[in-house]
C-alpha cells in the first residue's frame, strides 16, 4: 500500500528521476555532482536515511590523507605494486578535487602534513631509509616530487610524542572538518539542481523492465532509470535480491578537553592505521584500535564499546607526554565498509542498478574520484 500522498508531491518531490542515489554521504554527494556535471539535464535525486548521513562521512576524524608507509608498504605486497599505486594515485587526486571544488576556510582545510610513528617491533629502524627510498622512487610520478617521505624522529618531542622510536612524515597530507565538507557538498549539490530527500529509509530496489522501483519504509515508491547504491557497509540491509561483498567496520573515537599551548599538530597514524589521532585546534582526537577486537567491531552498530575506549584512553596515557594534560570530554563512533582485497567495489549488480562502495577507510579522498567512474558508467549505460 502506497504512502497518502498529493498529485503536487507525486508530480514534484516523488517524480521518476533519471537517476536516484541512495545515500546522501560523500560517495552519494559526489557522485550525484559528478552525474550532473556530465549531463546537466539528468533529473537526479539523493534519498538519505537519516536527517544527516551517519555512517562514516561526518562521524570520521577528518584526515585527508593518501596513505601511510606502512599501510602502502603491506598493500604493495598483498595487491601487487601496479593496484597499490592505482589506488594511492585516486587518493592522492581525490584531495587535489576537493582543494579545486571548495575554498580551505569553508572545510577548515590544514596542510598540516602527515605522519606515520613507528616502533622497532613494527619496523626495524635501520631498513626505515630503504624502505623510504624505494616508495618514494615508486610515487614520485603521482606526487610529483621525490621526498613524498622523509624521516623525522626530531619531531616526536617536539609534538610532546613518547614511546615510539621513528617518526616518518609526509607534508603533503592534511586534516579537514567531516560536517563542514559534507554541508558545503550539499550547496554544491543543490547549485546543480540535485534535489535531496532526507528521512527516506529505502528497504527494497528491484529492476523492473528498464527502470527500477525503489520501496521505502515510509510507503513511498521513487521509480528512475537508473540507480546507485551509496550505502557502504549499511548495504545488504536493502533487499536487492544480491549479497554484496562487504564488511562493516566501527570505528571508536575519543576526543579530549581543550589543552592550553598543545604542541600536537598534524595527523598521525600508527600500527598500520589502526590508530590514527590528530589536533582539532587545541584538542587531541583519536580513533581507531578495532584490531584489538575484530569480530566485536564487525558491526553496523553505532554504540562505543567499554573495551575499545579503554584501549584508546590507555593509547593516549602512553604515547602523549606527561605533561599534557586534559580530560575525555567525548566519544563517538562511525561505520566504515571494507571489502576482502581493500580496493573499492564498483559493480553493476543489476544492468540498472550500480553498487558504490567500501573505501575501506579512505573515503574522505577516493570518494572525489571514484565519483567520476559512477558518471561514467550510469553514462555509458544510458548511452
Amino acid at each position: 500500500m502506497q504512502a497518502n500522498i498529493s498529485i503536487w508531491e507525486k508530480e514534484s518531490f516523488f517524480a521518476k528521476q533519471d537517476v536516484i542515489i541512495v545515500g546522501g554521504g560523500l560517495m552519494g554527494l559526489w557522485s550525484a555532482i559528478a552525474i550532473k556535471e556530465s549531463n546537466a539535464q539528468l533529473r537526479v535525486t539523493i534519498l538519505e536515511k537519516n536527517s544527516t548521513p551517519l555512517g562514516a562521512s561526518t562521524r570520521n576524524a577528518g584526515f585527508a590523507c593518501f596513505g601511510s608507509p606502512t599501510e602502502l608498504l603491506h598493500d604493495a605486497q598483498t595487491l601487487g605494486e601496479s593496484a597499490m599505486l592505482a589506488i594511492t594515485e585516486k587518493r592522492y587526486k581525490g584531495i587535489q578535487k576537493i582543494l579545486r571544488y571548495l575554498p580551505k576556510h569553508t572545510i577548515d582545510f590544514d596542510p598540516c602534513g602527515g605522519y606515520e610513528c613507528l616502533t622497532q617491533s613494527q619496523l626495524p629502524t635501520d631498513s626505515i631509509a630503504e624502505k623510504i627510498a624505494y616508495l618514494n622512487k615508486l610515487l614520485a610520478p603521482i606526487t610529483q616530487t621525490n621526498t613524498t617521505f622523509i624521516r623525522n624522529d626530531a619531531a616526536l618531542t617536539f609534538f610532546g610524542l613518547q614511546h615510539f622510536d621513528a617518526l616518518i612524515q609526509n607534508k603533503l597530507e592534511a586534516a579537514l572538518h567531516s560536517g563542514k565538507l559534507v554541508k558545503a557538498l550539499q550547496v554544491v549539490a543543490f547549485q546543480s539542481g540535485i534535489q535531496i530527500l532526507s528521512g527516506i529509509d529505502v528497504i527494497e530496489c528491484k529492476q523492473i523492465n528498464n527502470g527500477v522501483q525503489i520501496n521505502t519504509q515510509q510507503k513511498i515508491v521513487f521509480n528512475a532509470e537508473k540507480v546507485v547504491l551509496c550505502t557502504n557497509a549499511f548495504s545488504n540491509n536493502i533487499n536487492t535480491g544480491h549479497t554484496i561483498p562487504i564488511m562493516p567496520g566501527r570505528g571508536q573515537i575519543i576526543l579530549t578537553s581543550p589543552i592550553p599551548n598543545l604542541p600536537l599538530h598534524g595527523t598521525f597514524h600508527f600500527d598500520a592505521g589502526f590508530y590514527y589521532w590528530r589536533n582539532l585546534g587545541n584538542r587531541i582526537l583519536l580513533g581507531g584500535a578495532r584490531n584489538k577486537a575484530f569480530e566485536e567491531e564487525t558491526t553496523t552498530e553505532l554504540n562505543t564499546t567499554n573495551k575499545i575506549q579503554r584501549e584508546l584512553e590507555q593509547f593516549l596515557q602512553k604515547h602523549i607526554h606527561p605533561s599534557i594534560h586534559y580530560s575525555i570530554e567525548q566519544r563517538w563512533s562511525g561505520i566504515m565498509g571494507f571489502t576482502q582485497n581493500h580496493l573499492p567495489y564498483v559493480h553493476f549488480i543489476e544492468s540498472n542498478i550500480l553498487a558504490v562502495i567500501a573505501c575501506n577507510g579512505m573515503g574522505v579522498a577516493l570518494t572525489p574520484i571514484i565519483a567520476e567512474e559512477v558518471a561514467h558508467n550510469i553514462l555509458q549505460t544510458n548511452g
